[in-house]
């Protein structure tokens, strides 16, 4: 019994692990390029009828402005030297730069005074920021928000171990563009480029969070911790479906079995690699 019965499991947990790697390939490269890319659609879309009815965020209601939710598209980046236009989103966990660049929720927006943070990735869902060291000194960008356009100057790549600029001069403004460091999914560190506002400062709100309340999974290089829930969920689907086809295979034979089981396989194997993603450092 256990002899005969061997050759099953193997089969069950080969499909299973061929799911999965199928599925985490498939998610972090062509669909994840492609859902980058439909979703800076949406909130290209959505921006330009905010900036055209005057509702884009700028900050804090009580500090005189429009909130941003988690998720909002608060800014556009355009670095020609790069050709790159990107909506830069509210939040910086895992899943909002699957999205796009994302706003670091507690410093300032674009174009206002202080130090202004925003995360990209590097490689995964389009890559959005894996040209960003070769800018150079001097090259300029802009960033529109709800308050205008703003220009920035390239002061140059920061990465571990190096000089940290002077502050900005007070009342001043600047931008820090980071992603991962080093060979793709694989960072060795973590890439800063610091840029100055040669245009005029805007009004500050404050920002959505104090100093020291932003939540772990929105720093650099962290994981989505959320997303195990979902992750073990999807998974105990894919161990029942791979069950299921092999004693499917027993009754129906290989034609059918793989008719039903390859794009039920391969979607619950999508969906598992989905949130195995998200516990990937969100700069990858």
């Amino acid at each position: 019994m256990y002899t005969s019965g061997c050759p099953k499991n193997q089969k069950t947990a080969l499909s299973i692990l061929a799911a999965l790697l199928l599925g985490f390939v498939v998610d972090a490269g062509l669909v994840g390029q492609l859902r980058h890319a439909r979703d800076q659609q949406v909130d290209y879309a959505d921006f330009r009828n905010a900036l055209a009815n005057g509702t884009a965020p700028v900050g804090r209601s009580e500090g005189g402005g429009t909130a941003a939710a988690p998720g909002d598209p608060v800014a556009l980046l355009e670095i020609p030297a790069l050709g790159l236009r990107e909506v830069v989103g509210e939040g910086t966990t895992a899943e909002d730069l699957g999205r796009g660049p994302g706003h670091r929720r507690d410093t300032p927006l674009p174009g206002q005074a202080g130090v202004s943070v925003v995360m990209g990735r590097q490689a995964a869902y389009g890559g959005p920021f894996g040209r960003l060291g070769e800018l150079s000194t001097g090259d300029r960008f802009t960033v529109t928000t709800g308050q205008g356009k703003h220009t920035y100057r390239v002061i140059g790549p920061r990465r571990a171990g190096d000089p940290q600029p002077p502050a900005p001069a007070e009342g001043g403004g600047r931008l820090t563009l980071i992603t991962a460091d080093g060979t793709p999914f694989m960072p060795r560190g973590i890439l800063r480029l610091d840029a100055d506002l040669v245009s005029d400062v805007q009004p500050t709100p404050a920002p959505a969070l104090p100093p020291g309340a932003l939540p772990e999974d929105e720093t650099a290089m962290a994981t989505q911790q959320a997303a195990w829930l979902p992750l073990v969920l999807w998974g105990q689907c894919l161990v029942l479906a791979a069950a299921g086809l092999a004693w499917a295979h027993a009754r129906w034979g290989r034609p059918h079995t793989w008719v039903v089981g390859v794009p039920l396989l391969g979607a619950l194997g999508l969906a598992v690699a989905d949130q195995a993603v998200l516990l990937l450092p969100n700069l990858l």
